[in-house]
């Protein structure tokens, strides 16, 4: 029986765990949690994200906003890349319409899983470093 209670317990804590921001146009971060950052910065992470997307990505429409989990190395290595103290990959969904956004994109398509490199200093504001696959 206790065995049963503490995998509840875990399992509650988890469900709890996954819950993410929502950013200002309604759509909401998912979130698995995370060990290295707080869920401010997480949400500050993906309305940054948001923003840029809104500034360059002209006919598309993001369909959903992911931080899939702490990556540490990986995070390491995209910090040490553009000089800064850390680092953040955030994925999103998104569909194109028949413009094709700046050309660059396909016409009439959806776009899953593509991956926002942010970094920061210590304490200060998330930049977009890179995006795409």
């Amino acid at each position: 029986m206790k065995k049963w209670t503490v995998l509840l317990s875990a399992l509650l804590l988890l469900t709890l765990c996954a819950c993410g921001g929502t950013t200002e146009d309604g759509l909401q971060l998912e979130s698995a949690g995370s060990e290295l950052y707080t869920e401010e910065d997480l949400n500050d992470a993906a309305q940054v994200v948001r923003q840029c997307f809104q500034e360059t990505f002209s006919g598309c429409t993001m369909t959903a906003l992911r931080y899939p989990g702490d990556q540490t190395e990986v995070f390491q290595r995209w910090a040490e890349r553009y000089d800064a103290d850390q680092a953040v990959v955030v994925t999103s969904d998104f569909d194109v319409d028949e413009s094709g956004g700046d050309g660059s994109l396909n016409p009439n398509s959806t776009y899953s899983d593509w991956e926002w490199v942010l970094v920061r200093d210590e304490g200060g504001q998330w930049t977009v470093q890179t995006w795409g696959y």
